[in-house]
């Protein structure tokens, strides 16, 4: 890669190439201390640790392949530089509460005093900056600032993938709830430390998912509820149309995709994995980017995506540990729905209010049943990042909504939504609704 040129022979450095497998973090963290301890520079040693497990880590699971770790140690103080084999640039998120990743890029920022990527044909290295220890006076870099990135890639061919009728706001929940299902079945995988097999699947998994949030924009509708209320609405949160462009040799790894989280999402109906239900739109969002990309690949032509919200609720994988009588006997307008989206119990004054008269016309069907066309895909996007992330701008705030009644007509109600955490993960939603 050329790191040594630049490494004069009495500054204490290092080059060494690891390769795509679990093992390689620990051995990059104890070659950084080794180097650190032999320069006479051990108040680094926790700064460097920090950031070289992130990046080796980054690069394991999203590129799978070998790894390229330089550093260059002197009195002015440690330069890391990670490489790796993906083109996909990591980028800063902003993750909800409850998010098991997105916060590595934040933890680097927060302990260096500078670093940037530099992008070239055959993938990237990210470097950083450290000439102070964590918890010593210094300056470190902002967290606001924008990351410096050289980029000397040439174009690679690719494929362009036309892709119609896009739901933005639902491709966002998509992709934390992805990312969320494959760290739990990559961690599952790991099981025998010498098969690889899963770290490769789940780099091109990731890739996969890198190149749609390069392509398709993001709605940006933030966390604010009045303003949440007034954008989250079709058709702001789709696309007419979105061009993918995917590079020959990512093709193959939306297959993969598509393999890695059908088997995921099995594994997470056996109660194997941790994650919450899979939404039906969620697993057909994924079969629907999937297979346009390999039928427009084959020449075929595009297939708009269509709603999915008459769509069953994914089954529930325990009981449900809930006294649903303190609803359904509840002098009060009361609905309630458990994580796969169902509703499962309703008060007899809701009954009213929406024109039913028997509870079973509601109990069982999904509360898209009860929720206007336009607000569908924002009510489904927020269900399935408060289960996958935390992110809750809406729940024990009243907002006023419209519901869809028996009619067909709607009507304005003020909402309040709690949740409850129940007994083996499960949880249950309690709306309270007045008009």
């Amino acid at each position: 890669m050329g790191y040594n040129s630049r490494v004069e022979q009495h500054v204490p450095g290092l080059h060494r190439t690891f390769a795509p497998h679990p093992a390689s973090v620990g051995d990059a963290r104890r070659l950084m201390r080794e180097v650190l301890v032999a320069a006479g520079r051990e108040d680094l040693v926790e700064s460097a640790e920090l950031v070289v497990t992130e990046l080796v880590t980054n690069a394991l699971v999203h590129a799978g392949t070998p790894i390229d770790v330089a550093a260059i140690v002197d009195d002015a103080g440690l330069r890391i530089e990670v490489s790796d084999g993906s083109g996909h640039l990591p980028v800063l998120r902003r993750n909800g509460t409850l998010a098991g990743t997105g916060r590595g890029l934040w933890l680097v920022q927060s302990a260096v005093d500078d670093w940037g990527i530099d992008a070239h044909e055959s993938g990237k290295c990210v470097w950083v900056e450290i000439s102070v220890g964590m918890g010593a006076p210094g300056t470190y870099a902002d967290p606001g600032r924008d990351v410096q990135v050289l980029s000397l890639r040439d174009d690679r061919g690719d494929v362009a993938v036309e892709l119609l009728n896009v739901p933005l706001l639902l491709h966002i929940a998509w992709q934390q709830h992805a990312e969320a299902l494959l760290r739990e079945y990559l961690l599952f995988s790991l099981g025998d430390e010498g098969d690889v097999a899963g770290l490769q699947a789940h780099a091109a998994s990731s890739d996969a998912i890198a190149l749609l949030l390069d392509h398709l924009p993001d709605p940006g509708i933030g966390d604010d509820p009045d303003r949440l209320m007034a954008t989250a609405v079709e058709p702001d949160v789709s696309s007419d149309r979105e061009v993918l462009r995917v590079p020959v040799d990512s093709l193959l790894h939306f297959r993969v995709l598509g393999e890695a989280l059908d088997t995921a999402i099995g594994l997470a109906d056996a109660g194997v994995l941790l994650t919450p239900p899979t939404q039906p739109e969620m697993q057909a969002f994924r079969r629907w980017v999937c297979d346009e990309v390999e039928r427009q690949s084959g020449g075929g032509g595009p297939l708009p995506w269509v709603d999915q919200s008459e769509a069953a609720p994914p089954p529930g994988r325990t009981p449900l540990e809930w006294a649903s009588e303190v609803v359904r006997d509840s002098p009060d307008t009361l609905i309630a729905a458990d994580d796969t989206n169902g509703i499962v119990a309703v008060s007899r004054p809701a009954l009213a209010l929406l024109g039913y008269d028997d509870p079973d016309d509601l109990v069982g069907r999904r509360l898209m049943w009860i929720i206007p066309p336009r607000f569908r895909q924002a009510h489904l996007a927020g269900f399935t990042m408060h289960l996958t992330t935390g992110r809750a701008p809406l729940i024990g705030r009243p907002v006023t909504v419209p519901a869809l009644c028996r009619d067909g007509s709607e009507t304005l109600v003020e909402l309040v939504v709690e949740s409850q955490c129940l007994p083996g993960g499960r949880h249950v939603f309690v709306a309270s609704l007045r008009r």
